[in-house]
């Protein structure tokens, strides 16, 4: 401790010779001199200096130059002029055998002295001659120079002269004190105090060596006496003195253990500088700590950042501990986890690391996986008592954060996890898993696998039901009703979740089977059951229509259609196929009136373009023509992209041939085979024309009609069909190689062939399929590019697909706007949706990729996994267009359906909504939730971390905060944006944190 010293006045005793001016002093002669030497006692100097210069001049005694010179440099010092010490140094040179030459020395070095310029009264001091000095001289010289050395840390030195004055009666109290002071810089504690004792009844020193002596007892172990001591100066000292007091008597109870004591004057403290270090935030948090005042601890050992010693160990793992008390456990993760992560106090880093890998498997971990820090601390410490617990935590925290691949590595390939119970289970839960990302066949492998230890009777059930499931997505309809009905005679089945849907699955298997009664049979019993759920129950009347239907019981499917009907929601499917009903029933008239009612009310039904064939055709089989022709028209008219539009084309035109109106009938084949070129429509077309030609006796026209239709070859027919079907055979035959040569050669021989089109599809089918994408487009392409067919729809949904995977999005749009003005099937329509919306997003079209989101949106019949697509596209791009009250109402959406990595996304930007609306502690909850459940999405993890650091810092704490970033630029390199951002926050927390700590490096490093 520095102090200020207090410093007696020394009495400088100028003498002036007079042997040598006597008689000029007292003579006329010299009466200048004397006038101008009682000026300098007068302390009149620039006077006195004038005068004796003059004198100096006119003078040719050197006796008198020399005193004049003295005079002259002496008063200079005095006036602090430039020159002064030159002058001194002239005086010396110029006049050597001056019997004032010592004098001068000393003179000069005592006035500094006196006026406290201890470095220029060292420079004269180191002149003197000390052996010429008198006795009383010669003292005040020893203690000046030890005070000086003193003054300059150079204690050695100063030493040296002390202890030539210790036993003066004038400099001995002052030489002890100051040496003892030097024992006490030196740690030599003993010398010191026996220096003290001997100048401790003089008040002047008392106060001083209070601090003194109380700082040494607490040095030295003798904290009762240093307290005493301590507390006996306390009241009487200065701030600053009171400050290094309180830390004294509060370290010294600390050290006793009496921590109720401790704490008051440890808070006394001011800090070194105005500010503490890590240690002093130790003790007074520990204190805390052992009084039970938690909260108090967590505020003192927060503040303890950047800490890479025992002590910081120490703290952070009684910060730990007081977190876990207030059931902060987020908090107690991090503080565990940075004890364990120091190793001074190897016991304090095992129970550290304990801790924190259990509470990584209670409250999930952003930084490592939670299976990862097990096996991690069952691995460090093999002997640890607590590890067959860990084993078991292990097993069911892979589970937990659904990490069933790794957990099945660690089954089958390490003896000390041989545990059957276990792995059916996560053999089970990576089934499920696969078959959630339509690998049906690896995931009934799995399901094989589980099934292989039946230790539960549950999990064999579910995973025998599964299996099944699996087989009926493979279109492998006898194996999974083979499975279905293993698993209604299981033991445990009737327990499961599966086994409410048992009924209806197996209707549908039969109904795919075509073994309709069957069908029919568990559809009923499946509407029946009190477990039905409202969407399947609807699907199933629908269903159950649809078998009775193809049964021909057409009132029954009727029946059924309505029962469908009145669950509500969108009916056009079941209005339309009652409709059809009726005319099977010989209510032909009902019919037609049900498809008109039905063209009214669905307007935008992908059944609409059927209902009014449809009813088109009822019309026909009534002979009532000129109505059937109108709703050819209308079809026509309203639905140009209808692939019915040609048939309903080819039907006008049979009226009109039939009804003797040739020439109409003629004109309208001609527009089919125009316009639908080598459909079977159009090859109709052609032979009916032909009739037409040959009755009216034109075959000469028709031959040079046809000639101009590329895809009719005359004479070639029977070869064209030949070659066609030699291609066709293996492909239907699934011989996919060869049929691609056939098709291929067939592509050659007849590139205007009538089957080109549909030889241009299958070998697109059969490139993609082996998943030769580029060689598959230039076939759907031309295929897409043709006259609408019965392969467009599909081949515009292929075509899409394949530019989506290469990420052309600017030609998968185009297909994709195609596919959803011209699909007939609702999935088609929903696929070109969901994707158009997702191109837009990926072209940066944000406003389009939200129209198509919402688009999406209204449509009641989509699964939950579409809805979080549409609901993440509107977020991302409300994000993207900084429209931040969209974006959050949107992901709140997202969060109630989704799953996976979009589950992640929505968890993070709730918590990021949160910490910017003030909800520090509900965003890092989110964040926790965020860990725990989602582990394995590193990008949000790392994220989540960075939003929890602000959070905790706007919560005042320091330590979670820095924590936590240092973690993330550690521990997330895959992520250099994050990382960035995560150094950029901890500059700043540093910076701010190391104005009241200086323990703290600033620069965030």
């Amino acid at each position: 401790m520095v102090k200020n010293f207090l410093v007696f006045s020394l009495f400088l005793f100028l003498s002036f010779s007079s042997q040598s001016q006597q008689s000029a002093v007292f003579t006329n002669d010299f009466a200048e001199f004397n006038k101008a030497l009682e000026l300098y006692k007068n302390e009149q100097y620039l006077a006195a200096q004038s005068l004796f210069d003059k004198i100096k001049s006119n003078s040719n005694d050197e006796t008198v130059q020399s005193d004049c010179a003295y005079y002259i440099a002496n008063a200079a010092v005095r006036l602090n002029q430039q020159n002064a010490d030159q002058l001194m140094e002239e005086f010396v040179k110029k006049y050597p055998t001056s019997l004032k030459r010592n004098s001068a020395y000393i003179d000069v070095a005592n006035f500094y002295f006196e006026n406290g310029k201890y470095s220029h009264a060292q420079k004269w001091y180191d002149k003197v001659d000390a052996s010429s000095l008198s006795r009383s001289e010669k003292e005040q010289f020893n203690f000046n120079n030890g005070y000086v050395y003193f003054k300059a840390k150079r204690y050695d030195d100063a030493k040296n002269y002390f202890n030539r004055v210790s036993t003066s009666q004038k400099y001995g109290s002052q030489a002890k004190y100051y040496l003892g002071f030097i024992a006490y810089e030196g740690d030599d504690y003993e010398e010191a105090n026996e220096m003290f004792e001997e100048v401790k009844g003089e008040e002047r020193y008392s106060e001083d060596l209070s601090y003194y002596q109380a700082d040494m007892n607490f040095k030295l172990g003798n904290f009762e006496k240093a307290i005493a001591m301590g507390k006996e100066q306390f009241d009487k000292s200065n701030p600053q003195e009171k400050s290094q007091l309180s830390k004294i008597i509060g370290e010294s109870y600390f050290n006793l253990g009496q921590y109720a004591e401790a704490i008051p004057y440890l808070k006394e403290y001011k800090g070194m500088r105005g500010k503490w270090n890590n240690t002093d935030y130790y003790q007074l948090g520990y204190a805390y700590y052992k009084q039970g005042e938690y909260e108090n601890a967590i505020g003192e050992f927060n503040k303890i950042v950047d800490g890479k010693n025992a002590v910081a160990q120490n703290a952070y793992y009684h910060l730990a501990e007081s977190y876990l008390k207030l059931d902060k456990k987020q908090e107690a993760l991090n503080a565990f986890k940075n004890a364990s992560e120091m190793d001074f106090s190897e016991k304090i880093q095992e129970d550290a690391y304990l801790n924190y890998a259990k509470l990584s498997y209670e409250i999930g971990n952003s930084y490592k996986s939670t299976p990862q820090v097990l096996l991690s601390f069952i691995e460090k410490y093999p002997d640890n008592e607590n590890n067959e617990e860990l084993k078991t935590l292990l097993i069911d925290s892979y589970i937990t954060s659904k990490n069933y691949k790794e957990a099945l590595d660690l089954l089958e390939n390490n003896k000390n996890f041989a545990d059957k119970a276990a792995y059916q289970k996560v053999a089970f839960y990576r089934g499920i898993e696969l078959y959630n990302e339509a690998d049906y066949n690896e995931a009934i492998s799995f399901f094989d696998k589980s099934l292989k230890y039946p230790e539960d009777a549950n999990f064999a059930a579910r995973a025998t039901y599964w299996k099944a499931e699996s087989e009926y997505q493979l279109s492998n309809f006898e194996k999974s009703l083979a499975g279905y009905n293993k698993f209604q005679q299981m033991t445990g089945s009737r327990q499961t979740g599966e086994f409410k849907n048992l009924k209806y699955n197996l209707a549908y298997n039969h109904f795919k089977l075509k073994n309709y009664p069957e069908a029919i049979s568990n559809f009923k019993t499946y509407v029946g059951s009190s477990s039905a759920e409202s969407v399947r129950k609807k699907d199933a009347f629908l269903r159950l229509g649809d078998s009775y239907f193809v049964t021909s019981q057409y009132w029954p499917a009727m029946e059924n259609y309505n029962a469908a009907i009145e669950l509500g929601g969108e009916n056009d499917y079941a209005q339309f196929q009652k409709a059809v009903s009726y005319g099977f029933v010989d209510r032909s008239e009902k019919k037609i009136e049900e498809l008109i009612t039905f063209i009214k009310k669905y307007p935008k039904s992908v059944y609409r373009d059927d209902a009014i064939y449809e009813l088109g055709n009822t019309y026909v089989a009534q002979n009532r023509n000129e109505e059937a022709i109108s709703a050819y028209d209308q079809l026509v008219r309203e639905i140009p992209n209808s692939s019915f539009v040609s048939k309903a084309l080819l039907k006008k035109a049979l009226i009109f041939e039939n009804s003797g109106k040739s020439n109409e009938a003629l004109a309208i084949f001609k527009s089919v085979t125009k316009n639908f070129p080598s459909t079977p429509e159009a090859l109709q077309a052609v032979s009916s024309a032909k009739l037409i030609y040959i009755e009216q006796g034109n075959v000469d026209e028709y031959a040079r009609w046809v000639k101009t239709l590329d895809y009719v070859q005359v004479g070639d027919t029977e070869l064209d069909d030949a070659a066609y079907q030699a291609a066709e055979q293996p492909y239907l035959e699934n011989n996919q190689n060869q049929a691609k040569t056939r098709f291929e050669d067939y592509l050659k021989q007849f590139p205007n062939g009538q089957h080109v089109l549909n030889a241009h599809f299958y070998v697109g089918q059969i490139y993609f399929a082996d998943g030769k994408n580029e060689a598959a487009i230039p076939h759907f392409e031309y295929v897409v590019n043709r006259e609408r067919s019965e392969f467009t729809e599909q081949a515009l949904a292929r075509i899409s697909e394949l530019y989506l995977g290469k990420k052309d999005y600017k030609n998968a749009s185009k297909y994709l706007t195609r596919l959803e003005a011209e699909a007939d099937f609702p999935q088609n329509i929903i696929f070109a949706q969901t994707n158009s919306m997702k191109a837009a997003y990926e072209l940066k079209q944000y406003a389009e990729a939200v129209s198509y989101a919402e688009k999406v949106l209204q449509n009641s019949k989509i699964d939950n996994s579409i809805k979080s697509d549409a609901q993440i596209i509107i977020a991302r791009s409300a994000i993207k267009t900084n429209n931040e009250s969209k974006a959050k109402t949107a992901y709140a959406e997202v969060q109630k359906i989704a799953t996976g990595a979009l589950a992640a996304e929505a968890l993070y930007y709730d918590a990021y909504f949160k910490n910017k609306e003030g909800n520090f502690e509900g965003s890092n909850a989110s964040i926790q939730k965020l860990a725990k459940d989602y582990s394995g999405y590193k990008l949000y993890g790392a994220k989540g971390l960075v939003l929890m650091a602000k959070n905790f810092y706007a919560l005042k704490d320091a330590y979670q905060a820095t924590y936590i970033l240092e973690s993330v630029t550690k521990n997330f390199t895959d992520f250099p944006e994050v990382v960035d951002e995560a150094k950029a926050e901890l500059v700043v927390i540093k910076n701010a944190e190391a104005k009241t700590n200086s323990s703290v490096e600033t620069g965030g490093n």
